[in-house]
């Protein structure tokens, strides 16, 4: 067990923090990025984990990478990742701005393999987060502790992963190994199909129409060999995203600026009125996929996969039957306004994420008794004039910064944005950084015991 020092600790080692790393080593001093640290519980990264299916395309341009929009000529970019890995001919010969999913995933691997400043630690999670405050309640940084029992001194808090994984109220009370949601799907699916009774295929049922349901509805024709999947959703059929090029200039960078100046009303109705060019549909070749694999089924006279619009699930329970159990979900065919049955032995959920703040942001926010969870333009948390330590949101932040936030569109300039900030903050108070060295953390270590840390911290991620 030992403590680590740093100015900026980095939750979760995703596109958004990778892009800060970048940020930091090119628009940074060497120093401060040379004190940073990003922490993943995984052994490496992976975009998407649970969702890196084979055929799977990003459904944004190559370009929207981790810098390019910011720093064209970067060495980090993902046509120099393809270059050093001599794949850029093939690329460029596809004639595509959308590599698959995976390729964008190994190329954040590799990104992080290759910082020269910033330290990547991989196999350890955030269990919690506390605020270390001085005599007069001034918040000066944070004390991390991770899983294995080290423990994490920094200033500068960033937190990168993600929002929680949304489970709706009626599906909480089946059994765990009966629910699966959609980022845990490449994880569980293999050990789903044991699931089914003796001498038949598995029954699987789908929940929502949006590209994560889309996406385990087509695998697991494959993933559970010999199904027929059915598919439940509260629309009247599936969607394609809207993708006019005049919609998509709100996911310019330069929108944030403008979104970021309109009053709170008129930014929920801009939200509401672009929610379709990213929720509850799917990217247009995707969805002629789709239809085609049904049409397909239906000519060979296979078993035909079901997909149910207008249905919303009201009950969910599991009843023994003869050699097992299964599920049963009371569903409302909202067409005839009545109640049926569908008979299944799991349930995979696209049901997306939690709109509210994730967890140990909001148990952090309890811990320092911050009411409201308030972010200024470069994504820093009000924690009060004075705080010298501070708390930054990437990802998570629509509301106030528009619906491109929690996408990889604005990654590189948002990333300099922080970075700018973190540096920003450092040239107008240089003293108020805590050090790297031994006597620095003595003079942390007994803050903690004179109780300047909140004793109420953020809780396990």
């Amino acid at each position: 067990m030992s403590v680590h020092d740093v100015d900026v600790l980095m939750i979760g080692a995703g596109p958004s923090n990778l892009a800060l790393a970048v940020a930091l080593e090119e628009c940074g001093s060497p120093e401060v990025a040379a004190n940073s640290m990003i922490i993943e519980q995984y052994e490496d990264v992976k975009w998407q984990r649970n969702l890196l299916l084979s055929w799977t395309r990003s459904q944004v341009s190559y370009l929207k990478d981790l810098v390019t929009l910011r720093n064209p000529r970067s060495r980090f970019s993902f046509l120099n990742f393809l270059h050093e890995r001599g794949e850029l001919d093939e690329f460029v010969n596809l004639g595509t701005f959308h590599p698959f999913r995976w390729q964008l995933s190994t190329y954040q691997q590799w990104v992080a393999d290759t910082l020269d400043n910033v330290k990547v630690r991989y196999g350890v999670r955030a269990e919690r987060v506390l605020s270390v405050r001085a005599e007069d309640g001034t918040i000066l940084g944070f004390v991390v502790s991770l899983s294995g029992g080290d423990t994490v001194l920094c200033r500068d808090l960033v937190f990168g992963a993600g929002r929680d994984a949304f489970v709706p109220e009626v599906f909480r009370g089946l059994p765990a190994d009966r629910v699966v949601h959609s980022t845990e799907y490449g994880g569980r699916v293999a050990g789903t199909v044991g699931l089914a009774r003796p001498g038949r295929p598995l029954r699987p049922v789908v929940i929502g129409g949006a590209q994560s349901a889309a996406e385990m509805f087509m695998a697991l024709h494959e993933d559970a060999p010999g199904s027929s999947p059915t598919m439940l959703l509260r629309s009247i059929a599936l969607k394609n995203y809207q993708t006019s090029k005049f919609v998509n200039e709100v996911f310019y960078p330069s929108f944030v600026d403008d979104f970021f100046a309109m009053p709170e009303k008129v930014r929920a109705k801009v939200l509401d009125e672009m929610h379709l060019t990213n929720y509850a549909g799917l990217a247009e070749p995707f969805l002629d996929e789709l239809y085609t694999m049904i049409y397909r089924q239906k000519l060979l006279g296979q078993p035909v996969s079901t997909i149910r619009g207008l249905t919303e699930v009201v009950g969910a329970r599991v009843e023994p039957v003869p050699g097992g159990e299964e599920v049963v979900l009371e569903v409302r065919d909202h067409r005839s306004d009545s109640v049926d049955q569908v008979r299944c032995d799991v349930v995979f959920l696209g049901t997306g994420y939690d709109p509210r703040m994730p967890t140990m942001v909001r148990q952090l926010a309890d811990s320092i008794e911050l009411q409201n969870i308030t972010v200024n333009r470069h994504y820093r948390v009000d924690l009060g004039a004075d705080a010298k330590g501070s708390l930054y949101l990437q990802g998570v932040n629509e509301a106030t910064h528009g619906i491109s936030d929690s996408l990889i569109s604005v990654l590189a300039q948002r990333s300099a944005d922080i970075a700018g900030d973190i540096l920003d903050r450092r040239a107008a108070d240089p003293g108020a950084g805590h050090g790297h060295g031994a006597g620095d953390r003595v003079r942390w270590a007994g803050q903690l015991s004179a109780r300047s840390v909140a004793r109420r911290g953020a809780g396990t991620r």
